[in-house]
């Protein structure tokens, strides 16, 4: 029926919107075709009907149609609005599968109702608005007022049809609709899932026209399977399907954040970490919203394609004759395609089994995972310091106080190469002059991070244990073991160890028992009484000044080995703190009224604003060093400073690599003399063709250097 083709282009170009939504989730953005696309699918609901009765084919299941298309679009709408107006939009695109929900348990509700008018016009409004808020025309402040109003109707129009179905609840119920009218939904989003490419390389609309084979599998096996067996085996495939699309997603984004796909052993606890990152960008009780959210959309992901693949099967198993004639058709294209490797518009190839590989290819990574934790294991235990004599370890040290800094996001992006380096650059060069004229010596290099864009820890670990802790599987690993780190090696030889990381909110445990350190300053510790800039809890002038005072006091002690973490450079970007006098850094307070007020940064959104706050805040960082060195001088302190890792590729582009400056800064001549045969280059910023070792060689070489190891 014409109608019926009409409403059947509509649901394709929901389910390309669906496509679409996917993608923006862990990719860049597509605003303007799922604008567009939905913007048609809603033109064309308003001609489905109009032709519908121009041709006189108005029927109950081409209404039903209609009605569960506009259900589907909604709700890919809904999800896609979702993450910038807020998860209470899942709302709107749920209602009508809650009320489908609620008719397997309260039969009263299957009765039909007369056709009302304004139920159309507020269902025309939730796509409307629903689209109008993904284009991003309206302000902030107004687009939830929108929704709100929006969902305010709906909420009004489905209670209304639940009070007249009430009332006539004593009449006989009526058989759950047949299952035929919402079929082509579910082999189009079936069909879609099965079809979706790496979303690490983009997604384009050719790429869904594609033949899967796991489909043409999952038909023929309904074919000759019993209805039961039948039943069970198509749960477990559109629930792995749904698996399989959630993966691609999480694949996407760890890919476009940390430079490396998703590993299914260890990478859990990025989530609980991603969490409290976006907590400090939004409030805590909108990023618990937004976890809660992505659960139940990851459920509702598998359980309607779990639906899907049941509808599907149990089609194809009513229609034995004409499947079976469809599936040797699509199967002699997929087979021909395959063979002659056609694709389409130079998209993905016709003949896809993207499925299947990425379930070996997840398989075989968890293999590699395993084989890998014994391999690391190894290699913890391979430790040729481990017993060396605490009076033979870091005798050229002797008596100095040593700081190893991290300066987050601090890549080699930064020195050169962006938009953003010629004004880090100029404050290197600076920092080099003015600390030559304070008496200091400086010589710099590269090396590279295990991570990027993201978990500093990693890199941290990397430095400290001298082994490549690049996943999150062997961080665990090394934090149950007692690798000798550079904390543990310099309190063997008599130094006070301590660690400084205003980013932790919480206590540390596994930390302090691996690291072994005396002291532990965390935001909770360190009596700052002033604002939060950005992410970092502490700014970092108040970070080193607090260390000064509590562990680098002139007098008698004991030398002191200091982690420190300089936070302020980390994402989301805000305008840094200003540097004020050192003596009246005081509690912090001094701080308040300046720039804490000033929102973070969307470096997605607006990546060449996030470049310009990256690289004013590497500045700051820097110049805050610096000024930290003339203002307390000292011929026994030595430092180490590196970068963690790069920022995320919004800001430092797709091909910035993983490699991180690192500089040594003293006032004796014989600790550069000590380290003159690494070949760095004299001053803070690092030449482009400096030495670049593996961030794991950082703890051996300094040990190398400054022990005098008999034998």
């Amino acid at each position: 029926m014409p109608a019926g083709r009409v409403t059947l282009t509509r649901a394709a170009l929901a389910v390309v919107v669906a496509g679409l939504t996917v993608a923006s989730y862990a990719g860049p953005d597509r605003v303007g075709p799922v604008v567009v696309i939905a913007g048609v699918a809603l033109v064309l609901d308003a001609v489905d009907g109009w032709v519908a009765r121009r041709t006189g084919t108005v029927t109950e299941q081409g209404a039903r149609f209609d009605m569960e298309t506009d259900a589907f679009l909604i709700a890919v709408l809904s999800v896609y609005v979702a993450p910038t107006v807020g998860w209470w939009v899942l709302a709107i695109g749920a209602m009508r599968y809650a009320y489908v929900a609620a008719t397997r348990f309260l039969p009263w509700l299957r009765q039909p109702l007369p056709p009302r008018f304004d139920a159309k016009v507020v269902a025309a409004v939730q796509g409307v608005a629903l689209t109008v808020a993904a284009s991003g025309l309206l302000p902030l402040v107004v687009t939830p007022v929108v929704l709100g109003v929006a969902f305010a109707l709906l909420v009004e129009s489905f209670a209304r049809d639940v009070r007249t179905l009430w009332r006539r609840r004593t009449e006989p119920a009526a058989e759950p609709a047949r299952p035929a009218v919402t079929t082509p939904l579910a082999f189009a989003g079936l069909w879609v899932a099965l079809v979706l490419p790496d979303l690490r390389a983009g997604l384009a609309l050719p790429d869904l026209v594609r033949i899967p084979v796991e489909g043409l599998v999952l038909v023929a096996v309904a074919l000759v399977l019993p209805a039961r067996l039948r039943l069970v085996g198509a749960i477990g495939f559109g629930a792995l399907a749904g698996v399989l699309v959630v993966l691609r997603v999480v694949n996407a984004g760890f890919d476009a954040v940390l430079d490396r796909p998703f590993d299914p052993l260890g990478d859990w606890g990025y989530f609980s970490s991603g969490v409290g990152v976006l907590g400090d960008s939004i409030g805590d009780p909108a990023a618990r919203s937004a976890a809660v959210g992505a659960v139940l959309l990851v459920a509702l992901v598998v359980v309607a394609l779990a639906a899907a693949a049941v509808r599907v099967t149990r089609v194809a198993a009513d229609h034995r004759p004409r499947t079976a004639r469809s599936l040797v058709v699509l199967g002699v294209v997929w087979t021909v395609s395959a063979a002659a490797g056609v694709h389409v518009a130079g998209a993905e190839p016709v003949a896809a089994a993207g499925a299947t590989d990425l379930a070996v290819d997840t398989v075989d990574q968890v293999r590699a995972g395993l084989a890998d934790s014994e391999t690391f294991a190894d290699e913890i235990g391979e430790d040729a310091w481990a017993d060396v004599p605490a009076d033979e370890l870091l005798q050229g040290l002797r008596g100095r106080d040593v700081l190893l800094v991290f300066v987050e996001s601090y890549g080699r992006s930064a020195t050169r190469g962006s938009s953003y380096s010629s004004g880090v650059a100029d404050a290197l060069l600076d920092g080099t002059r003015r600390l030559s004229a304070a008496g200091y010596r400086t010589r710099s290099g590269y090396v590279t991070s295990p991570t990027y864009g993201a978990a500093s820890w990693l890199a941290h670990a990397t430095t400290q244990s001298g082994l490549w802790v690049d996943s999150e599987r062997r961080y665990g690993q090394l934090l149950d073991s007692d690798r000798l780190t550079l904390a543990t090696a310099f309190g063997r030889a008599g130094w006070r160890t301590v660690f400084t990381v205003p980013a932790n909110t919480e206590p540390w445990p596994e930390g302090e028992q691996l690291y072994d350190v005396d002291h532990l300053y965390d935001s909770t510790n360190v009596g700052y009484d002033g604002p939060q800039f950005g992410y970092a809890p502490v700014p970092d002038q108040y970070t080193l000044e607090h260390l000064r005072r509590e562990e680098l006091t002139p007098g008698a002690r004991d030398p002191v080995f200091a982690e420190v973490d300089l936070v302020s450079s980390h994402h989301p970007w805000s305008p840094p703190p200003p540097l004020v006098p050192w003596d009246e850094v005081g509690d912090g307070s001094v701080f308040n009224g300046t720039t804490e007020d000033a929102e973070p940064v969307d470096q997605e959104a607006d990546p060449e604003r996030a470049q310009e706050l990256y690289g004013r805040s590497i500045q700051y960082s820097w110049e805050t060093l610096v000024s930290f060195l003339e203002t307390y001088p000292d011929p026994d302190r030595v430092l180490v400073v590196l970068g963690d890792h790069e920022p995320w590729s919004w800001v430092s582009g797709e091909d910035a690599g993983r490699d991180v400056p690192i500089t040594v800064i003293s006032q004796d001549d014989e600790v550069v003399r000590r380290i003159a045969d690494w070949d760095w280059a004299p001053g803070l910023l690092p030449p482009a063709d400096a030495p670049v070792w593996p961030m794991s060689d950082v703890r051996d070489r300094l040990l190398a250097a400054f022990s005098d190891v008999s034998g």
